[in-house]
């Protein structure tokens, strides 16, 4: 029995004939003619959300500062500027962040002011 080397297709890399030595079925014998096509995916930007501190009457302006310097990187006078926000108008935006971020960065900024006993509420909304 002589083994005879089948030759691959270029496009597909199938062979022309099947195991069993026969021409492959649904192409008349001819070698693989096969288009593929390639499609990108269409990615979606994610939400964003406002990340807001709400104002009491019990939290001290300087801790509002050390949460927007500590958990914002915010520089000193951009903190100070949202802290008088928050004071004049009962809301201060800290950032625009996606879900994820977003709900670390309320987390975390509700936890410190529990451990430092400060009723200080920070909250998020979606853009």
């Amino acid at each position: 029995m002589v083994m005879r080397e089948q030759k691959r297709s270029r496009t597909t890399g199938a062979l022309p004939f099947n195991t069993a030595g026969k021409p492959r079925e649904g192409d008349g014998g001819r070698e693989g003619t096969a288009v593929i096509a390639k499609t990108k995916p269409k990615l979606k930007r994610p939400s964003l959300y406002r990340v807001l501190l709400l104002n009491d009457d019990y939290t001290p302006m300087d801790f509002v500062q050390h949460v927007l310097q500590l958990f914002f990187n915010k520089s000193p006078e951009d903190a100070e500027r949202i802290m008088l926000q928050v004071h004049h108008t009962g809301v201060g935006e800290c950032g625009v962040f996606t879900y994820e971020i977003a709900e670390t960065k309320v987390t975390q900024v509700m936890e410190f002011a529990r451990k430092n006993l400060h009723p200080l509420q920070c909250v998020m909304e979606k853009m």
